[in-house]
This record gives C-alpha cells, sequence and structure tokens, in this order.
C-alpha cells in the first residue's frame, strides 16, 4: 500500500511539472501569472538594493541623511541611496515597477542599465519609460510577447486612435491620427508590410472616417476592401485625378475654417465638420517613377499634389499612410520633401541597410540597426518611430485578407457620402451588402462665381 502512495505521489509531481513545462511553451501568460510573477517579484525585493548598487543605479546620501545615519542609528558607514520604490504591479506579461529618481540620476541613465537589470531579475526584457518629471517605469516582460501576438484586453481609444500591434513591452502600438497625422512604412516581400495595412484598415473601418485607396498595383491589394472605401485609384492617371481632387477638398476645407475663425477641423462644430479622411498609399514608388519622358509631367504634379497634403492636411482631417518597399531621394524630385512631413515611421524587415536609415536614420542610429536586424521568419515584426526620437519594436497580429474584407463588408454602412469623391468610387462586388445611406457629413455650399 505504500508503494502505491509513494508511485501516486511521484507520478502526480511529474504531471504537475510536465503540466508546467507544457504551459511555459504553450501558455506563456498562465505560466508567468502562475510561476514567474510570483518568482520575478520575490528576486527584485531581495536583490533590489544590490542590484542597484552594482549596476550604478545609486547616489550619495544628502547631508541630512548622512546626519541622521551616523547620530540616530549610530552607524559609521553610509550607504549610497538608489531610487525608491513607489510601486509594483504585476500584468499578465510581465511586471511594472514605478521608480522615484534621486537627485543626480536621469531617466537615460537606468535605461543605459536596462539590459543589465534585465539579466539580474531573470526577465525577458526591460524597458524605461518617463512618466513625469523625476519618475520613471520599469516595464518588464516575463517572456517575448512578439513570439504569439495577442493583443491587449484594455487599448487606447478614441476619435482617430487605432490600436494596430503589439510592443514589445506588452502594450499596444496605435496609430493616434490627431497626434501623429501621417506616416511612412516601408518594408520588403513578405515582410509584413501588407499585414501591418489590413490591420490597420480593419481597425479604420470601425470608425467614422472616410478611406481613400491608392494602389496602383491594378487595385490587387485594396480592391477587397472596396465596400468600405470612398475612393479607389488603381493606376496613374487614376491617381493623378484622385490627388487632385484632394487637393481641392483640402482648399474648401480651409476656407470652412476661415469663415468658423478656427485653426483645426476639431474646433469646428460638429453640423458643419467634415468627416476625416485617411488616403492609403500601397506602392507609393508607382507615383514616383516613370518610363517616358512625357510622362515627367504627370508625374511632378502627383508629386507636388502629396507634398501638398503631406504638408497642410492635418489642420483639415486628411491623414497620409504612404507604404512602400523602398523610399528615398533616388526616387526623384519631391521624394525627400515628402518623406520630412511623413512624422511616423515603420519600417519592417528590409533588403538593404540604406532603406532601414531612409526610413529611421533621422530618428536613431539604434532603430536602424534594430530593423535591418528583424529575421526573414518572423514576419509582421516591425520597429516603430516618430521624429521625437523614440523607437520601438512591434508586431501586428495576424490577420487574413478573407477577415479583412468581411470587416469592410460589415461596417459598410460607416462609408460617407462625398461628392467630390464620387468619381473614383470603387465597384462594389454583388455579393457584398449595400451601404446603408446616412446623414451628409457635408456642409452644403452654394456656388458662386
Amino acid at each position: 500500500m505504500t508503494d502505491v502512495s509513494t508511485l501516486l505521489e511521484l507520478s502526480g509531481v511529474a504531471a504537475g511539472a510536465g503540466g508546467i513545462g507544457y504551459a511555459k511553451v504553450r501558455a506563456p501568460r498562465a505560466y508567468w501569472s502562475l510561476v514567474g510573477l510570483p518568482i520575478a517579484i520575490g528576486r527584485f525585493t531581495v536583490t533590489y538594493s544590490s542590484t542597484m548598487d552594482v549596476c550604478g543605479l545609486t547616489v550619495q546620501p544628502s547631508r541630512l541623511r548622512a546626519f541622521l545615519v551616523r547620530n540616530v542609528a549610530r552607524r559609521s558607514e553610509v550607504q549610497p541611496v538608489p531610487p525608491k520604490v513607489r510601486q509594483v504591479r504585476g500584468t499578465s506579461t510581465g511586471m511594472r515597477v514605478t521608480l522615484r529618481l534621486p537627485a543626480g540620476l536621469e531617466p537615460a541613465d537606468v535605461a543605459a542599465a536596462s539590459e543589465r537589470l534585465r539579466h539580474a531579475w531573470g526577465v525577458h526584457s526591460v524597458h524605461v519609460t518617463t512618466t513625469k518629471p523625476g519618475f520613471v517605469e520599469l516595464r518588464m516582460t516575463g517572456y517575448d510577447v512578439l513570439r504569439r501576438v495577442r493583443m491587449p484586453r484594455r487599448a487606447p481609444s478614441g476619435p482617430m486612435v487605432v490600436p494596430v500591434a503589439l510592443r514589445e513591452d506588452g502594450s499596444a502600438f496605435v496609430r493616434d491620427y490627431r497626434k501623429i497625422p501621417h506616416n511612412l512604412t516601408l518594408g520588403a516581400n513578405q515582410s509584413g508590410k501588407s499585414m501591418y495595412q489590413r490591420n490597420l484598415v480593419t481597425g479604420l473601418a470601425k470608425h467614422l472616417v472616410g478611406l481613400v485607396g491608392i494602389d496602383c498595383k491594378r487595385g490587387v491589394e485594396q480592391r477587397p476592401y472596396a465596400p468600405r472605401l470612398s475612393a479607389l485609384a488603381t493606376d496613374r492617371d487614376e491617381a493623378a485625378g484622385l490627388l487632385d481632387a484632394l487637393v481641392t477638398e483640402m482648399e474648401n476645407r480651409f476656407d470652412l475654417l476661415s469663415e468658423h475663425g478656427v485653426s483645426d477641423l476639431w474646433e469646428l462644430p460638429e453640423t458643419v465638420r467634415p468627416v476625416p479622411l485617411v488616403v492609403l498609399v500601397d506602392e507609393v514608388a508607382e507615383l514616383f517613377l516613370t518610363t517616358v519622358r512625357k510622362e515627367e509631367e504627370r508625374r511632378d504634379r502627383m508629386v507636388t499634389q502629396m507634398v501638398r497634403l503631406a504638408q497642410m492636411s492635418r489642420a483639415v482631417g486628411i491623414f497620409l499612410e504612404v507604404c512602400g518597399q523602398r523610399f528615398g531621394s533616388d526616387l526623384g524630385k519631391g521624394a525627400t520633401a515628402l518623406r520630412a512631413q511623413l512624422t511616423g515611421r515603420v519600417v519592417h524587415r528590409v533588403n538593404d541597410k540604406q532603406t532601414g536609415e531612409m526610413g529611421l536614420g533621422d530618428i536613431s542610429p539604434e532603430a536602424v540597426f534594430a530593423a535591418t536586424a528583424i529575421p526573414a521568419d518572423r514576419p509582421g515584426i516591425a520597429v516603430a518611430g516618430d521624429s521625437s526620437g523614440g523607437w520601438s519594436r512591434i508586431r501586428t497580429p495576424e490577420t487574413t485578407p478573407t477577415e479583412a474584407a468581411a470587416t469592410c463588408r460589415a461596417f459598410a454602412h460607416l462609408t460617407p457620402e462625398l461628392p467630390f469623391l464620387k468619381p473614383f468610387r470603387p465597384t462594389v462586388p454583388a455579393d457584398a451588402p449595400a451601404p446603408v445611406k446616412g446623414p451628409s457629413l457635408i456642409k452644403p455650399r452654394p456656388i458662386t462665381d
């Protein structure tokens, strides 16, 4: 009987160990919550002071503190002071620690030691974020959250805010068009650039916004989104006409702002506010490159119109999402001027270092190195940055073209009625539901000579 009990106990232990090992590989969130997080919190609590000391993140105490230690605590040796721990909070992907920096330390000092902190506490990564002056937050992840993307349940939301991908610190990467109006997305074939665009369109389709597509590859990428698109150009001739129409609309919207004495679209009353527009350019090089001399005039006009939109359209609610495999001065006149106006940058795996420098070279040299180090067997991983110099690795969740097309059909009733885009409205397949006609979002204006 004793042998049977012992055998059952050993079998239970073996099954438990096997279950933990299985969960670590197949269910990393569950493993982290049950096993990894308690261990990490214990290791952090026990070794915090010594780790900060050996990592050079301590400062000499103030004179008052040194006086109290020597005369009240009766200790002859005064220890250096590490940052004060204000809050320790566990998450489903890692741990968040808020630190109060003592005088003499800055966030850059902590960020420079992030790799040493990662190894000392046995976590997958440590990211340092400044929350307010004097305070930083250590965002630790217990495992590789980009290996199998799972978007957080609570993501930022609001007008023109679209969660698109997952950051490597476990938070959501969002496109906030009111903060970063224009974006440049680069990536080689099979790098996940199309996946990024599908996730973006899927998120935008649920908002009250007009989507304008420019896909000079005969619409092979954007044609499935036709039920939700207000306009679609599938060749250079159509693209030229569509860009002219957008610039004319931009000028009309500026007239509307001037009439109401405001400088931004969102300051207008809702009754007269035009619907925001997002222009999706699938392959920007097709608008720049020419094969014969007679096409140069059309090309120069298209580039000029795009540069004008990038420079001024933010105030009137027209936003650009420019995608391409390669983008730089070698495309010709106007390319550098356009790139300078595209504040947001997302660079997937690229074929050469020069392309990474075109997208991220003016943001951070470390971001360029991170983009060129993306492995080919992990499509969807990219480096996202902006003109402030901040950058992070992201990965988009897998979304099939069928799923994106289904979302566009489901939200086709949100497609706004825009008369100036009617000549460019794509043909909706017969099996797609007809959009429900809603109130016009454009203020009627009389035509005068």
